[in-house]
This record gives C-alpha cells, structure tokens and sequence, in this order.
C-alpha cells in the first residue's frame, strides 16, 4: 500500500490529475484507511505505471454496494 506522497515523486501530473483519472476509472482506486489516510494498492500502481494509456481500473462490486 503506498499514499500520495509516496507515488509523487514517480508520477508525470498533479495530484489532481490522478484524482481526475480515478474517478474517470483510468487510474487505481484508493482505499480508504480512515477517514483522513487514503491508499492504494502498489500491484495496481505498477500495472498503471507500466501501461497508463491502456489502464482500466477493475471495478470494485463491495465498494459500490453490490453482492458478489
């Protein structure tokens, strides 16, 4: 698990930018450790950095309510 300022220094746009793509699926998604510490998984993070014009964020059935 890695926060922002960990993936910073390795990612080529802002903050806001990656938060543009997580919310547009095009990025990973973070996971919530308590109300004020995000995270995201570094499997993830390495897929995305290897390929981040062709990523598609996996869709999170629990996350969004759905029954598995």
């Amino acid at each position: 698990m890695s926060r922002w300022n960990q993936i910073a220094p390795f990612a080529p746009f802002s903050r806001e930018k990656f938060r543009q793509l997580v919310i547009a699926g095009k990025a990973p998604q973070p996971i919530k450790l308590s109300e004020r510490c995000t995270a995201y998984q570094n499997r993830e993070l390495h897929k995305f950095f290897a390929d981040p014009v062709n990523y598609r964020a996996a869709v999170n059935l629990v996350a969004i309510g759905a029954k598995p």
